[in-house]
């Protein structure tokens, strides 16, 4: 936890979760791939994935902002942070227990890219993995409300929740993006079928980690 209680190890939180985020296949490189397959230039494979950042950096920070405007309540911030720890536990559970994909991600035409990557995000808890990290970012400077005028907290807080979810999604791209070129230019979609990689558990998995890491975290303020 030692790691996670410093703000180098948070933001390395923050990088590193966007790299995860992007080399899962379930956040949407392979349709970056198939896009430039089917129309046969390697600008379409970029505009694709630019498509799912800006999906994935909204549902990011729709889920983001909420907890920093909540964070105003000084008082309550230990409740503020064991909750949001829950909601991810519960999450990854949820993850675990119910394996099938929403069907209302189906129903997306491929042409909605930032749509389908904005809802994948959320319905796969991406954003709520970042919950317990932003929250510690928030926590880590010494609130004096004596001294801080209430706009002053949130503007602080709602710039720092931007900053997380671009610095997350930047992540996520560039991994992302790289290993969706690199099987563009030099595997073709066929590899997908004989190497595919699914890390639906895995994900769930680390949902309960970072959440359980954040239930810690709080429960020693």
């Amino acid at each position: 936890m030692e790691v996670l209680g410093t703000t180098a190890g948070l933001w390395r939180a923050v990088v590193s979760s966007g790299l995860y985020h992007g080399l899962n296949p379930g956040m949407g490189w392979p349709l970056a791939v198939s896009a430039a397959l089917f129309e046969r230039r390697s600008s379409a494979l970029w505009r694709a994935m630019g498509l799912l950042s800006v999906g994935h950096f909204l549902a990011m920070v729709g889920i983001l902002l909420p907890f920093a405007v909540m964070f105003l309540l000084v008082q309550y911030q230990q409740e503020i942070q064991i909750g949001a720890a829950c909601l991810v536990i519960a999450m990854g559970l949820l993850l675990l227990w119910y394996r099938k994909h929403p069907r209302f991600l189906s129903r997306v035409k491929p042409s909605q890219l930032a749509l389908w990557s904005f809802l994948v995000a959320l319905a796969h808890g991406a954003g709520l993995m970042l919950v317990p990290i932003f929250l510690g970012l928030c926590g880590l400077d010494e609130l004096d409300l004596g001294h801080r005028a209430a706009l002053d907290l949130m503007g602080a807080n709602v710039a720092m929740a931007v900053i997380v979810g671009l610095m997350h999604t930047f992540a996520m791209i560039g991994s992302g993006g790289l290993l969706a070129w690199a099987v563009h230019r030099y595997f073709g979609l066929q590899v997908l079928r004989a190497t595919w990689f699914n890390l639906d558990v895995v994900w769930a998995v680390s949902l309960i980690c970072v959440g359980g890491l954040g239930l810690w975290g709080s429960l020693a303020l």
